[in-house]
């Protein structure tokens, strides 16, 4: 993005009006601003680099001198702007961001309101292939967290609560980088605009107590792995009662023989070269039962046989997938004298044209080869 130009940085063309650069401004700021991308190196620097092409293109004299001359052009004239410039960034921003934390006049919850955590919490399960394939019940054994009554979920001894330090009861932390002003949370009070005068002795200043449940859940038929289930009303207690919801991340063990492609089911079936040339039939493991498997004369090397509807459930109930069996050909690694008479008795028995189809071909390449150095 450093070696574009201020126009494809703000992804306009050089004809754009200024209405059409201010609103492009908008939503590339919008983008990248740091209270939107905490911690995030590569779009601080996105958000300087869109800042630097606006306030160029923004202005007449600024732009009509980078036109001509390019960013070179720009070097030891300064930055000066119109004033109006000045203010109508400030305003946009303030405009753009009150409403996540970037204005300074938006209005805050009250401390008391605030959650020192999520209601909702996710824990991880692996389960086997089977349990995935064919659903079952699980009883799970786990903590959640239960809002200190003596402090009111606040951390605070009696629920006290003194004016943040830091940041003087707002909530944010400002610092100026040239002209902008940004705003971030204040990391003493984690943007609540208040902290503990003295901590809770019972809960030492968590403002929750850990709390030990069991729950059985039914595991649907066809879950994978990264799938969700959501445990109504088992989540984290909040200050005032209510309870969020649990929910559960599946991982899935792989299985010895049978491999998973959504919802289809690949099995690899080996075969000795004898039975692929002959086509000879055999039964193969399915996720029910058994399954016959007809080998073609002939059958190559990773050809697949599908057997439609054989596979898993889809977890949403829109059918079944397929079972995909893939064929791997053996071949002897040693041969008796009696095996080799056998198989040449064989290759004899198709005569000369089918049995050796590499020897016309290959003459006729002999033979153009050697011409070449006549």
């Amino acid at each position: 993005m450093e070696n574009l130009s201020y126009y494809e940085i703000l992804e306009v063309t050089r004809t754009a009006d200024k209405t059409t650069i201010k609103k492009a401004y908008r939503e590339m700021a919008k983008k990248y601003h740091p209270d939107k991308n905490a911690g995030d190196a590569d779009a601080e620097h996105k958000f300087k680099l869109c800042n630097e092409a606006y306030q160029c293109l923004s202005d007449d004299k600024q732009r009509g001198i980078y036109d001509r001359y390019g960013k070179e052009g720009l070097q030891g004239r300064g930055s000066s702007r119109s004033s109006g410039g000045f203010d109508d960034l400030g305003s946009m921003f303030e405009e753009m961001f009150s409403g996540f934390g970037g204005g300074r006049g938006r209005s805050r919850q009250n401390p008391a309101d605030i959650e020192k955590y999520s209601l909702d919490m996710n824990i991880n399960m692996q389960i086997s292939f089977h349990e995935a394939v064919f659903g079952c019940e699980k009883e799970i054994e786990f903590s959640y967290k239960n809002a200190c009554g003596d402090c009111k979920g606040t951390g605070a001894k009696d629920g006290k609560l003194a004016t943040c330090k830091q940041c003087g009861g707002q909530g944010q932390v400002y610092m100026k980088q040239g002209f902008m002003t940004f705003s971030q949370t204040c990391p003493v009070c984690n943007g609540v605009g208040s902290s503990a005068a003295e901590a809770c002795t019972s809960c030492k200043g968590a403002g929750y107590k850990e709390v030990k449940e069991k729950v059985t859940i039914k595991i649907p038929a066809g879950i994978d792995s990264d799938n969700r289930l959501r445990v109504s009303g088992k989540g984290n207690i909040g200050k005032r009662g209510s309870r969020g919801d649990l929910y559960v991340t599946f991982s899935v063990k792989a299985d010895k023989h049978f491999i998973r492609n959504g919802n289809d089911v690949y099995i690899e079936i080996p075969v000795f070269f004898t039975q692929a040339v002959a086509g000879e039939s055999f039964k193969i493991p399915s996720l029910t039962g058994e399954l016959d498997l007809k080998l073609d004369i002939g059958t190559k090397d990773k050809q697949h046989f599908t057997f439609r509807g054989e596979g898993i459930a889809d977890v949403h109930g829109h059918g079944k997938g397929d079972l995909v069996a893939q064929v791997n050909i053996t071949y002897p690694k040693k041969l008796n004298d009696k095996q080799k008479a056998l198989l040449k008795e064989l290759q004899d028995s198709f005569g000369i044209e089918e049995s050796k189809p590499h020897e016309g071909i290959l003459d006729s390449a002999i033979d153009k080869m050697k011409s070449w150095f006549k």
